[in-house]
């Protein structure tokens, strides 16, 4: 099935430019490895190196590379995964983010706990976003 018809709502709600490095890469992979959760698990890990989760979207990244240690490493690597929360940004980026999002108690949390908080606000503005679809 093209990249069209499986497109996440939230790359849908993000950039074209976004919704271009997904389908890309999920076509790409759906002929190398075929349909299914792998295609998937590819065309996100091309996203996260240009863009991070905010919300119930995706945002361009002030610098592309790997958005958390369970990208840096590839398939069965170790690491976590923070569903497309740039945990390798700085803690004042982080901030920003959790701000942006309207986060509270952001300012006495400490790096892991911005990357921790801000995953828990992207998966509830996406859960609102469905319903509210």
């Amino acid at each position: 099935m093209p990249a069209s018809e499986e497109m996440p709502d939230t790359i849908k709600r993000s950039p074209k430019h976004a919704q271009e490095i997904w389908s890309k890469a999920h076509d790409s992979a759906v002929d190398e490895y075929g349909e299914g959760e792998r295609a998937h698990r590819t065309a996100y890990a091309a996203l996260k190196h240009e863009y991070e989760k905010v919300g119930d979207h995706w945002e361009k990244k002030e610098d592309s590379g790997p958005s958390d240690s369970k990208a840096e490493g590839g398939r069965g690597s170790g690491g976590e995964s923070h569903g497309g929360v740039d945990a390798n940004a700085s803690k004042e980026h982080l901030y920003d983010v959790a701000q942006k999002l309207d986060i509270s108690g952001r300012s006495t949390m400490d790096k892991d706990e911005l990357v921790d908080a801000i995953d828990k606000a992207n998966k509830r503005e996406t859960r609102d976003s469905r319903e509210n679809d």
